[in-house]
């Protein structure tokens, strides 16, 4: 169970802190991240510090700094958007962070407003669907139902009338005789 003294941890927009826990700046190389987590890992890992719980929690932030930070597409997420990018990544696919941020600004959410507003449509297509604008005549839903047996006869006393001698001569089309 987690203590209730310990300050959680809220997202970060920088992208600055997995950077310091391996002790590096933004924008290291790879060479740089894979060095610092060998030496801290080495430090802090839970063999050398038996009875250390503080050396195996900062041992599990070094690996989880280190899993972010050698993924380039996640590490490219990071430093753009912070953990909170890695988490709308992990929710949603790393594809759609870059549209849940871009939906979380103020000017898009004014731009559908005034989208909402200007066609007078809640879906702002203005087809009309979700407003009954273009819903279906009532003639259209009004039809007669048949059954379908009483169908099959008619068709088959229609086709029985085509099976009769052909009486009358076919004209011609461009009026010529």
């Amino acid at each position: 169970m987690e203590d209730p003294n310990k300050l959680q941890r809220k997202m970060s927009a920088a992208g600055e802190s997995l950077y310091k826990t391996l002790g590096l700046e933004k924008g290291a190389s790879q060479e740089a991240i894979k060095k610092a987590y060998r030496k801290l890992a080495l430090r802090h890992h839970p063999d050398k510090n038996p009875d250390n719980l503080e050396a195996a929690e900062k041992f599990k932030e070094i690996n989880n700094a280190n899993s972010i930070l050698s993924d380039e597409d996640k590490r490219k997420i990071y430093d753009e958007y912070g953990s909170m990018g890695l988490y709308v990544a992990e929710q949603f696919g790393e594809d759609s962070v870059k549209y849940y941020f871009l939906m979380s600004k103020c000017w898009f959410k004014t731009l559908l407003v005034c989208c909402g507003i200007f066609t007078c449509c809640c879906c702002f297509c203005c087809c009309c669907f979700c407003c009954g604008k273009a819903k279906p005549s009532e003639n259209e839903d009004n039809f007669a139902y048949m059954d379908p047996e009483d169908l099959e006869a008619e068709i088959r006393e229609h086709d029985a009338g085509e099976d009769g001698p052909i009486v009358i001569q076919p004209h011609a089309t461009n009026g010529a005789k």
